[in-house]
């Protein structure tokens, strides 16, 4: 289960990212994410992905 708090959930996605996946498409499909609802929270308070950096900034 991941949070469900918008800043919190950054922290988990971004640890996620860092330390097991890649990809953000390979943590939203090991973790069966939606990854257009997930964009769309990070967006909600202002992080977008970067894909250079592989994490939410």
């Amino acid at each position: 289960m991941i949070p469900k708090d918008p800043m919190i959930l950054l922290s988990y996605v971004n640890t996620q990212l860092r330390d097991y996946y890649d990809s953000l498409d390979a943590l939203c499909s090991c973790r069966g994410l939606n990854k257009k609802e997930l964009l769309e929270k990070m967006e909600g308070i202002d992080y977008h992905y970067s894909e250079s950096e592989n994490r939410f900034l």
